[in-house]
């Protein structure tokens, strides 16, 4: 099993940045790859980025690519999403989830999932 907490949502205008942080715990975090997903009101859950164990391997949905940089501290066992040019279209509750072993871009590879954290720009 794999617990993971997000936090870091709040309220920002647009243009503004937000550091989400998830933290786990349970099992060896390096093993894990950890994806961001984002779900609005009213839509599906969208990925967002994900990285691998020792975050070599990164990939990010086209939607925040260049404003969004998603790391980890494996010392910490945490995940980070940093969240640049925030934009009315970012608001959405943003989980992080974790799989076992390689990337993810959709959300049935994920086998843990946080609670979610809601972030909401402004305009």
């Amino acid at each position: 099993q794999v617990q993971l907490v997000e936090s870091g949502g709040g309220l920002v205008p647009a243009g503004g940045s937000l550091r989400l942080s998830c933290a786990a715990s349970g099992r060896t975090f390096s093993n894990y790859a950890m994806g961001w997903f984002r779900q609005a009101p009213g839509k599906e859950r969208e990925f967002v980025a994900t990285l691998n164990g020792f975050g070599r391997v990164i990939s990010y949905a086209d939607s925040v690519k260049g404003r969004f940089t998603i790391s980890r501290d494996n010392a910490k066992n945490t995940v980070y999403l940093l969240m640049n040019s925030l934009k009315p279209e970012d608001t959405a509750v943003y989980y992080c989830a974790a799989k076992f072993g390689t990337t993810g871009m959709t959300s049935n590879a994920y086998n843990y999932w946080g609670q979610g954290t809601q972030v909401t720009v402004s305009s």
